[in-house]
């Protein structure tokens, strides 16, 4: 029997998170039928990422992304001579990405856990990269998040993101308003606005909408999406 008994601001994540549905399992599922047309199912990287590293606006170095689903992204990173950290907590996104990682014959380490559980050491990441999570987290794990991407990155280190434009996609809803129905509504969509005050502890280096691209250019890429490279601001 699980013990609901709060001692302190862990156990009250872990009672709001419980609100909610079991993560994992509906991930499972979600990834179960790998041929469904999900766009970002296919093996391609996300546009943003490939022209920070085609700009040399990031080079290769320690990376971490966080919910890297099927491993896309976290195989392209690898490609790009990146030592690459990953995790989700999906079992078939892991199992997914493992099998792609072998097939291109590179080396990604993958985590099956949820981001808040990872132990990994503090400020040794140059690129931390999440490509779709953010809006899946809940209000009240945000500041978790902003935290662990604080506590990972070294100091002039980068935090690249993507995540739903409100009035193109996602839930157009308050935080409490997600506490009211028990639900994100398939995720959070961010104004602008909202994402560079939440991000205003890092530099901003770049912002725009992802730009949608064409079926023959081998990339991932929605306008629906805001993308964004962030800087943790040297000591």
């Amino acid at each position: 029997m699980t013990d609901e008994t709060i001692y302190g601001h862990e156990d009250t994540l872990k009672m709001l998170d419980a609100l909610f549905r079991e993560e994992g399992e509906w991930w499972d599922q979600f990834y179960a039928d790998k041929n469904k047309g999900i766009p970002f199912f296919k093996d391609q990287p996300d546009e943003n990422l490939v022209e920070y590293f085609d700009t040399g606006c990031i080079t290769p170095g320690k990376t971490l992304e966080l919910g890297c689903g099927g491993g896309r992204n976290a195989v392209y990173l690898a490609k790009q001579g990146c030592s690459v950290d990953a995790a989700d907590i999906s079992r078939a996104a892991i199992d997914w990405g493992t099998d792609r990682a072998a097939t291109h014959q590179v080396k990604v380490n993958f985590s099956c856990c949820s981001i808040f559980e990872l132990e990994l050491e503090p400020a040794s990441y140059d690129l931390i990269y999440d490509s779709g999570c953010l809006h899946h987290i809940y209000p009240h794990r945000r500041a978790s998040y902003l935290e662990l991407v604080d506590r990972m990155l070294k100091p002039g280190g980068y935090f690249g993101l993507t995540c739903f434009a409100a009035g193109s996609m996602g839930a157009e809803i308050t935080d409490w308003e997600v506490y009211r129905q028990r639900s994100m509504r398939g995720g959070l969509g961010y104004t602008e606005e909202k994402l560079k005050t939440i991000f205003s502890g890092l530099e901003l280096i770049r912002f725009r909408r992802m730009r949608e691209t064409a079926p023959g250019e081998e990339l991932f890429g929605e306008a629906f999406l805001w993308t964004a490279l962030f800087r943790k601001k040297a000591v």
